[in-house]
């Protein structure tokens, strides 16, 4: 499957199917991270039960601590 995630075409393997799934390949699933998806924030809650599906339009941002 193939999407735009953060303004670049990305192909995802097969068991990505979630949003967790998403955020699981790129090891953010135990950080604080705010994802819209086709221009809609998506809530926290629904990461498990929300399907990504062929050309969805992602966005991920997450939080880097420093001083």
């Amino acid at each position: 499957m193939t999407i735009q995630l953060n303004g670049r075409t990305v192909d995802l393997p097969v068991e990505v199917m979630t949003i967790h799934d998403l955020l699981k390949q790129y090891q953010l699933e135990h950080r604080i991270v705010i994802v819209e998806l086709n221009q809609e924030i998506v809530d926290k809650s629904m990461y498990t039960t929300i399907p990504i599906l062929d050309g969805d339009r992602v966005e991920m941002i997450h939080f880097v601590g420093g001083g």
